[in-house]
C-alpha cells in the first residue's frame, strides 16, 4: 500500500505519573475516584471512543505499571482499541517520552492528553486528528478567556503584587488536552528540546513550527483541586441523566 492511500493511524499517550499533590494527600491524583470509576478510566475511555485512535499507551508512576494494568484489566474498554501501560519518569516531559518510545512502528498521529481531564467528548478528540490528519504539525484545543488576565510582577515574601500589564484578552486561550501532533515532529521535538515544559505544544513552538488551534470544550476542564472533583461528578450526574452515560 502507498503511503498516499495509507490510512492515518492515531496513537494517544496519557502520562499519569503525577501525584496530585493539590488533591490532597491519598493516591495519585489519576487514581482517584470519580463517580466510583479512578480519573484515569475515565479519560483513556475518552481517548478510546474516538474511532481514529487504535492505540493507548497509559505512562505509570515509576513504581506502578503493574497496579495501572490490573486496573485497565478491571474496567471494560473498548475491543477496538489497543492498551498498553508504561513505567513513566521524574517529569511530564520524561514520561511522555517514555510513552513515545513505546509506540509500535506505524502511528502518523499522536495525541497527548492529561490523565487529569477525565471527561474530554470525543467530538474534540476528533476536531485535533482533523486538523492533524490536514497538514498541522501540532494542534491543541482551547477556549477563550472569561476573565480579564494581569501580568504582574511576582512576589515570593507574600507581599501585593504589582501588575505590569493587561494581555488583551481576545487574543489569549486557554489550553486543554488532546494535544495532538505529527508523529515524527513530536519525537523530534523531545529529542531537541531539552529545559523542562508544561506543555508539548511549546517543544513545536521551540522548533520554530506552527501550532493552530481548534476549539476546546468546557468539560474538558482538569481536575485539580477537591472542587474540580464536585463539578466532575456534577457533569457525569448530567450525562447519565441527559445521555445515559
Amino acid at each position: 500500500m502507498s503511503d498516499e492511500s495509507r490510512p492515518f493511524r492515531t496513537a494517544a499517550v496519557i502520562p499519569a505519573a503525577g501525584r496530585g499533590v493539590r488533591l490532597g494527600p491519598g493516591a495519585p491524583k489519576a487514581l482517584r475516584a470519580l463517580n466510583g470509576t479512578p480519573m484515569l478510566i475515565h479519560a483513556v475511555r475518552a481517548m478510546a471512543a474516538s474511532r481514529a485512535v487504535s492505540l493507548v499507551v497509559v505512562v505509570a508512576p515509576p513504581d506502578g505499571a503493574t497496579e495501572v494494568k490490573n486496573l485497565l484489566a478491571e474496567h471494560a474498554l473498548p475491543d477496538r482499541t489497543d492498551f498498553l501501560v508504561v513505567p513513566g519518569g521524574e517529569s511530564r516531559q520524561e514520561s511522555v517520552k517514555l510513552g513515545l518510545d513505546a509506540l509500535p512502528p506505524g502511528f502518523d498521529v499522536v495525541l497527548v492528553h492529561d490523565a487529569a481531564r477525565p471527561l474530554v467528548p470525543v467530538d474534540t478528540v476528533d476536531a485535533v486528528i482533523e486538523a492533524v490528519r490536514d497538514g498541522a504539525p501540532a494542534v491543541v484545543p482551547a477556549l477563550p478567556l472569561a476573565d480579564t488576565v494581569k501580568q504582574v510582577e511576582p512576589r515570593a515574601d507574600g507581599s501585593p503584587e504589582p501588575v505590569v500589564a493587561t494581555p488583551e484578552r481576545a487574543r489569549l486561550r486557554a489550553v486543554q488536552t488532546p494535544q495532538g501532533f505529527d508523529h515524527a515532529t513530536l519525537v523530534r521535538a523531545h529529542e531537541s528540546v531539552t529545559e523542562n515544559v508544561t506543555d508539548d505544544a511549546s517543544m513545536i513552538e521551540q522548533l520554530g513550527l506552527t501550532v493552530v488551534v481548534v476549539p476546546g470544550h468546557e468539560e474538558a476542564f482538569k481536575v485539580t483541586r477537591p472542587l474540580d472533583l464536585v463539578l466532575a461528578e456534577a457533569v457525569l450526574a448530567r450525562r447519565r441523566a441527559n445521555d445515559g452515560f
